[in-house]
């Protein structure tokens, strides 16, 4: 059985602490083979009856990025709306999205329609099918800040809208819109929490005992 020791259990806490959704990027192009090797990592976590339902696609092409980010814009200002007064003025000042600045892309679905695993576990919780391909994003979230690079995930965006946009099967589910780049620094609290949107929780305000 493999083992890590102290040392390696704290570095990995730390890791965790310095994980942060990123919004603001340099202009630094990702090198060579950084998107492959990333989806080749969140390939290794687990999923509901080993069905392996992330399906990615790495966004190059400059007019699907350019919808992309209108659709944000779009959904933005809806979302905007939904609010008034000082918590709007707070809202509008947020930044939500480093789509304009990220050097990658990437998006990331759901297949629904998959019949690998044959169904195993998913017959009473079919979302543990979305819920693989979350834990999947989690893993490369944090394999690329071991790698220094900062990653973003928008969702405020139209799903169906999105599926248009990169033309993916119907039984594809949107599950996130990634952006993936250099920070323009490090922080080891979440933006939301220094803008004064909202705090962290202490573990025990989350658990209960039953």
């Amino acid at each position: 059985m493999v083992s890590f020791d102290e040392s390696f259990r704290r570095q990995l806490r730390e890791l965790f602490v310095w994980r942060r959704d990123v919004r603001r990027f340099r202009a630094d192009p990702l090198p060579s083979g950084t998107m492959e090797r990333l989806i080749e990592i969140a390939c290794l976590s687990p999923s509901v009856g080993l069905s392996q339902p992330w399906r990615f696609v790495i966004v190059e092409d400059k007019a699907r990025r350019r919808d992309a980010i209108e659709d944000f814009k779009a959904c933005n200002a809806d979302a905007l709306r939904s609010y008034s007064g000082e918590r709007a003025a707070q809202y509008a000042m947020l930044k939500l999205a480093g789509l304009e600045e990220a050097p990658g892309h990437l998006a990331v679905f759901a297949e629904k329609a998959s019949d690998m695993g044959y169904g195993l576990g998913r017959a009473t919780m079919p979302e543990t099918v979305e819920y693989s391909v979350v834990a999947a994003i989690c893993s490369m979230w944090l394999a690329a800040r071991a790698e220094g690079l900062g990653l973003g995930w928008v969702s405020i965006l139209n799903p169906a809208r999105i599926n248009e946009i990169l033309e993916v099967p119907e039984s594809w589910k949107f599950i996130g819109y990634l952006c993936v780049g250099y920070p323009q620094i490090d922080f080891d609290r979440p933006e939301l929490e220094r803008a004064n949107w909202e705090y962290r929780r202490a573990s025990k305000e989350c658990t209960t005992r039953r």
